[in-house]
């Protein structure tokens, strides 16, 4: 089992860059952050650009991965976005993951003036966004005509430095969406089941996550694919659990081993935020960063 982590874009690099670096120290797989304008209590302070944020963390590290979780196509485009990853993908030296998903109906879903799309209209733009997106990392030039994003011989030379592309982490728990994950994911990301975050237990949210990956290895024999070849990612601090397991080291390797068992690969905790639903002891924190994974060995 891998251990990574989130660091919320909400500080001036002056200071931001201190946490990446450290991310990196502390052995954590890979570095995330929110690929948003905004976000739920956030709004009203700091809030930074998520690529420019990664490439920045990308020049200030050397070993560890970095992504984002997740990138949707409420305020995104397949081709420009393209060409941002590919550049990313190069200045990290291909250390790059992108986590992707449908989106919801946050800020982000009315930014550029639009109404929010519905669960349908999201899934219907999820499901033309990822194979173009595919397209454009994996061929030199694309020329496609779509419902909703279109590309007239745009060109992505030299490509990624990972190849055939850089990575997807497909955020998906639907089953148009783990068709999705199953075809062009090297990834599967989750946070749970949201209609037992506020009432449900932990027992309940192992038992839905259960449910979520059987629907994945569906979606993958459809496909014609092993789930195994996917990694499945859990992003914590969505259920039932919320802090808990960042209370001690104790709590966090009784938590990870129950959700290895499961089959998940990968653990992401939040980096500690004072005063917010992300707040912890950073000394434990960190015990956590570089003492859990022994204990589940």
């Amino acid at each position: 089992m891998r251990l990574s982590t989130v660091i919320l874009p909400i500080h001036r690099w002056s200071e931001g860059q201190k946490t990446w670096q450290r991310a990196e120290e502390l052995g954590f797989h890979t570095a995330y952050t929110y690929d948003h304008l905004s976000w739920r209590t956030f709004r009203d302070g700091p809030w930074f650009g998520a690529l420019p944020t990664l490439t920045a963390a990308a020049t200030a590290t050397e070993r560890i991965r970095l992504g984002t979780l997740v990138t949707s196509p409420n305020f995104r485009h397949p081709v420009t976005l393209a060409k941002e990853l590919m550049a990313l993908d190069d200045i990290s030296g291909g250390r790059f993951t992108l986590g992707i998903g449908a989106g919801g109906n946050g800020f982000d879903a009315t930014a550029l003036g639009q109404e929010p799309w519905t669960p349908k209209e999201r899934a219907d733009r999820f499901a033309e966004f990822v194979p173009l997106l595919d397209r454009l990392l994996t061929e030199d030039a694309v020329t496609e005509r779509g419902t909703f994003y279109s590309a007239d011989e745009a060109r992505n030379i030299p490509g990624c430095v990972q190849r055939p592309r850089l990575p997807f982490a497909v955020a998906a728990t639907g089953p148009r969406g783990l068709k999705l994950a199953a075809r062009y994911g090297q990834a599967w990301v989750t946070t749970g089941d949201p209609k037992i975050f506020e009432t449900g237990t932990p027992e309940q949210s192992v038992a839905a996550l259960r449910g979520q990956i059987e629907k994945l290895g569906k979606a993958c024999a459809d496909t014609g694919r092993e789930v195994a070849e996917l990694d499945k990612v859990l992003l914590t601090g969505f259920t039932p659990d919320r802090g808990r397991p960042l209370e001690s080291v104790d709590a966090f390797v009784d938590f990870a081993g129950r959700h290895r068992e499961l089959g998940f690969t990968e653990i992401v905790i939040h980096w500690p935020i004072p005063d917010s639903d992300f707040a912890a002891d950073q000394m434990v924190f960190e015990r956590i960063a570089t003492e859990a994974l022994a204990q589940l060995r």
